[in-house]
């Protein structure tokens, strides 16, 4: 925190700062990096003609905000980035526990404590990380969670019951003049509901029947799944009529912005980085899969699914190539053999309409075939690899698997330029040969899957013939 910010009333006075409500603060900071055509939401991928112009439009109406979606749609990210456009530092009233503005206090000590010598008054500066708190809710979460309760330790110390002071506040008090989240609205119990939408209309709460008049500044986000939040009964109306903006969250519409956002959030190491290689292909079939679950009727839409299955997914194909890679003593790239891996990655993430036991790993494999399959239509021309059928009529048979080592793949290929050319082309501008063979299990697997080749599978390795 910088050295020279005002420690007194006097001081802050004398420096012309100027008080500000914090919906003025952030709306004045928006309308900053608008005119100055900067990014206001770095890193949120998919939402620039939809999610974001929404919130924009909700901060510099003035509005508190509800985000609708399902898991996995960058609802809480949104809300964190809000917190940059704070102010860098605010000051409040030394001691304060909500953050009293020292223009305007609220709290019966903030109140005290100017009162006693103005100009001297100590004051304390927050950083815009220390305006922000979250709260998952739960159906446990109580009002004195939230609000505030009577302290039994101050009353013991001699303060009446309707003393301001004998108060200890909760968690949305103490983050007055900053950014208050709650996750998962709809799971707050009636009695919790209430008491917010009483706060954030009238500004009225009441703690064990003591009334306070509490004019809190604050911007109250929250967020819900669509399914809970629409259903009657797990949200009562009035707190509905509260939030001035309900915006809803969506997926990714395509697999690019899927592996976009992939790309940024996948847990990133050095060295497998340097020894795995990854075609575009590979990185197509990975969101291709997530979007066909997406659409799945046997896997439960309602509960979504999310992008984490995507990052998940492309982490364990990571590092699947990377263990063979230490194995080979070599760089490596992602095969169609290693997309077996990804039923660990996927299984806990989704879930499925039917219980059946076993049918999970059927379901999720065929999603993964018919990824493979749309992806490799996209990347080739129906009759492209009828050179590579005829050799596979003249007796041609290939064995593939994860752990079959380059140099076998490579002396399978060694006669046919042709191929070489095109698999070549396929994971351009990749070259090497671990690229290669990634390109030609992915050749031989897209012709399996258009019924052009047979395919023997055995263990962990499979034989592709006609």
């Amino acid at each position: 925190m910088p050295e020279n910010l005002p420690e007194t009333l006097g001081a802050l006075v004398e420096s012309g700062y100027k008080s500000r409500s914090v919906k003025e603060e952030i709306r004045s900071n928006l309308v900053q990096r608008i005119s100055d055509n900067l990014e206001v939401f770095p890193g949120i991928v998919g939402f620039d003609q939809s999610v974001i112009p929404q919130i924009q439009n909700a901060i510099l109406a003035g509005q508190d905000i509800i985000l609708l979606g399902e898991r996995g749609q960058a609802k809480s990210r949104i809300i964190r980035l809000m917190v940059d456009l704070l102010d860098e530092h605010i000051p409040f009233i030394k001691g304060s526990e909500i953050n009293d503005d020292p223009f305007h206090p609220i709290s019966q000590y903030g109140i005290e404590i100017l009162a006693e010598d103005k100009n001297d008054t100590k004051l304390s500066w927050l950083t815009r990380e220390e305006r922000y708190s979250e709260k998952l809710a739960t159906p446990d979460v109580s009002v004195a969670d939230l609000i505030g309760e009577i302290d039994p330790i101050k009353v013991a110390e001699g303060r009446y019951l309707s003393d301001a002071l004998a108060i200890h506040y909760g968690m949305i008090p103490r983050t007055n003049r900053g950014l208050f989240c709650i996750n998962e609205l709809p799971d707050l119990t009636e009695r919790i509901q209430v008491s917010l939408f009483n706060l954030m209309q009238e500004r009225d709460i009441q703690i064990k029947g003591h009334q306070v008049r509490l004019p809190l500044d604050m911007i109250i986000v929250a967020t819900a799944n669509p399914e809970d939040y629409t259903n009657r009964g797990r949200i009562i109306t009035p707190l509905k009529d509260r939030y001035g903006a309900q915006i809803r969250t969506h997926y990714p519409a395509e697999v690019s912005q899927e592996m976009e956002i992939v790309k940024q959030e996948y847990k990133k190491f050095s060295d497998s980085d340097k020894l795995v290689k990854t075609p575009e292909f590979m990185k197509d079939i990975i969101g291709e899969i997530t979007h066909l679950a997406r659409r799945s009727p046997e896997i439960n839409q309602r509960s979504g699914v999310s992008l984490r299955v995507s990052i998940s997914n492309f982490e364990t194909m990571i590092g699947q190539s990377f263990r063979r890679s230490l194995a080979t003593h070599s760089v490596s790239s992602p095969r169609i053999s290693d997309l077996s891996y990804l039923i660990a990655s996927t299984i806990g993430k989704v879930e499925l309409e039917t219980v059946e036991e076993g049918l999970e790993t059927k379901i999720i494999g065929d999603i993964v075939d018919r990824a493979i399959s749309n992806v490799f239509a996209k990347y080739t021309e129906p009759d492209e690899f009828d050179f590579l059928l005829g050799k596979f009529e003249e007796g041609l048979t290939i064995q593939s698997g994860s752990s079959i080592s380059d140099d076998e793949y490579l002396e399978t290929i060694k006669d046919s330029e042709t191929l070489k050319e095109k698999l070549i082309s396929m994971c351009n501008p990749m070259t090497g040969s671990s690229a290669i063979i990634s390109a030609l299990e992915f050749t031989l697997e897209g012709l399996y899957l258009g019924s052009k080749l047979s395919k023997n599978s055995h263990n962990s390795t499979a034989k592709y013939s006609i």
